[in-house]
């Protein structure tokens, strides 16, 4: 009888550690990066059909060494002549990438960046953006998700 009675005890204590360690292994680890930032979007100048863009980035996050900046067009307009940053565009989607000279952002930095583009009856303001994935929302969190419970 004392056999089984000290195996049920060695399986819960056994339990017991392996819940432990999986609740540590699932919060966020002690190196991960906070990540936040703002932009500062504004156009420069318009004219009929055509307009130039100031895109200022502010890291609010732990320092970057390369940055990917994401935001969408909603009224058709498209990306041109663009400098400090290499811009595609994909339909309304677009990417702004760091070029070699400007990859750095420390923590409350900025990088900046401008373009030229083009409109055809209206040219709204982009609404949200994304920097390396994680939208901009002018405070900073976790890189990671929160555990689950």
């Amino acid at each position: 009888m004392r056999k089984p009675r000290v195996a049920n005890v060695a399986l819960v204590s056994a339990g017991a550690v392996l819940l432990a360690s999986t609740a540590v292994a699932m919060a966020a680890p002690a190196g991960a990066a906070a990540a936040g930032c703002s932009v500062d979007y504004s156009v420069s100048s318009q004219w009929q059909g055509g307009f130039g863009a100031n895109v200022t980035i502010t890291n609010l996050g732990d320092p970057v060494s390369g940055w990917t900046l994401t935001w969408s067009y909603s009224a058709g307009q498209t990306v041109q002549q663009a400098w400090n940053t290499s811009l595609t565009q994909s339909g309304a989607a677009v990417t702004a990438r760091n070029v070699d000279y400007n990859g750095a952002i420390a923590t409350n930095g900025t990088a900046s960046f401008g373009f030229n583009g083009s409109w055809n009856g209206s040219n709204p303001a982009p609404t949200s953006f994304a920097l390396n994935g994680v939208a901009c929302t002018g405070g900073t969190g976790p890189t990671t998700p929160p555990p689950t419970t």
